[in-house]
């Protein structure tokens, strides 16, 4: 899988004439090597993967993770380096570029410690952006990589039941972030140990959980605290963060009542935000434009007399959010295999409501990926 795509990548280079590419984004270098799970530039520790459009591929990291690079790593050479030595990851770049008549870069996303040390290797006229390649070829998802998106569903869809459980009046909180840790974490180690061979991969969700209760309900990102819940609010669940299931991420999200609905505003904003997300889905399918679904989605949300709302959604896979997304200006035709989180949702002055799921884009429209009930009797506990 991973010789496949740095083949194709390879391809691509030579094709638009790039000698060399300097690639340094965490997914793109899980994308192209299967190699992670190494320490970062927060530990000021930059990894590099050097790729020649004609020969070996070169993996720069440090030496306290070169046991995993050796484990892990699709690459033909590995150069440790190791902290206050030589010339560091420094050492290798040079020659690496020597000769180089166009060196692709990730602009964005390159540390700026290894951007600067590039910039007085390479003159800027030679330097051109990777990014579109790559993210050119990660919107069409492989079978490999649909099936670790409906596994990274079950994921989801185990996690939501669970914090839909836990949610009551009296329980604080961060008893639901628990509950739905634990229970992605099972459903993870149950995939993981059915359907792949991947000791070094761990089930354990991560990313603290995103939810909301009562008052602040309209803080989108808020964490999960010792706040307790009490009957009559409503109560947001969103796993946007931690569904990372083998690398694979998706979007989900949900909201709730815990004993009734005491505004029954709030009743009809919800109720917008489950139309807005089904007149998205109406519009989601294979060649129309990521911009015009978006519009679907405004349009039901303004219609209703709420503001302009935000994205509809964003492709996701190896990242949280890739290529394209679906919002005002993105012209990208949508084709078969594209994934998406898909929301709909309204927000007011004192209340917001949210509900979001994950889809395939398939050759006659989409493929639900995540699901959980909707509808107001069932969004009631």
């Amino acid at each position: 899988m991973f010789a496949k795509r740095m083949q194709k990548f390879q391809s691509h280079m030579c094709e638009s004439g790039i000698d060399v590419a300097l690639v340094t984004d965490d997914d793109n270098v899980y994308y192209l090597t299967g190699y992670y799970d190494y320490l970062h530039m927060e530990f000021g520790r930059p990894t590099i993967l050097v790729v020649h459009s004609d020969g070996e591929c070169l993996l720069i990291t440090p030496t306290i993770d070169l046991n995993a690079a050796l484990s892990l790593a699709k690459v033909g050479r590995i150069a440790a380096w190791n902290d206050g030595m030589g010339g560091e990851w420094r050492a290798e770049l040079p020659t690496a570029v020597k000769g180089a008549l166009s060196v692709g870069v990730e602009p964005d996303l390159m540390p700026p410690v290894v951007r600067a040390f590039v910039e007085k290797l390479v003159p800027l006229d030679r330097m051109v952006s990777v990014t579109p390649i790559l993210a050119e070829m990660r919107m069409i998802k492989s079978v490999d990589e649909l099936k670790l998106a409906r596994h990274a569903g079950q994921v989801a869809m185990a996690m939501m039941e669970a914090g839909r459980n836990t949610i009551g009046d009296g329980v604080p909180e961060f008893e639901v972030a628990l509950a739905t840790s634990q229970a992605g974490t099972r459903k993870a180690a149950e995939l993981l140990a059915a359907h792949y061979d991947a000791a070094d991969m761990s089930p354990n969700t991560h990313f603290l959980q995103i939810m909301a209760s009562g008052d602040t309900i309209t803080k989108t990102h808020h964490r999960a605290t010792t706040r307790i819940m009490r009957r009559g609010e409503p109560v947001f669940l969103c796993f946007c963060g931690m569904t990372n299931f083998h690398r694979f991420k998706l979007g989900f999200d949900r909201t709730f009542w815990i004993g009734e609905i005491v505004d029954k505003q709030q009743e009809r904003i919800y109720e917008v935000a489950v139309a807005s997300q089904a007149a998205a889905l109406d519009a989601l399918r294979p060649g129309v434009t990521a911009e015009s679904v978006h519009a679907a989605y405004a349009e039901a949300i303004q219609g209703a007399g709420y503001e302009y709302p935000f994205r509809c959604g964003r492709a996701t896979g190896f990242s949280y959010l890739e290529k394209p997304q679906l919002v005002t200006g993105d012209t990208t035709v949508l084709q078969p295999g594209m994934i998406f989180a898909v929301d709909g949702s309204v927000t007011a002055d004192t209340f917001r409501a949210q509900v979001g799921d994950s889809f395939i884009v398939t050759e006659d429209g989409w493929e639900a990926v995540t699901k959980h009930p909707k509808s107001l009797d069932a969004v009631i506990l």
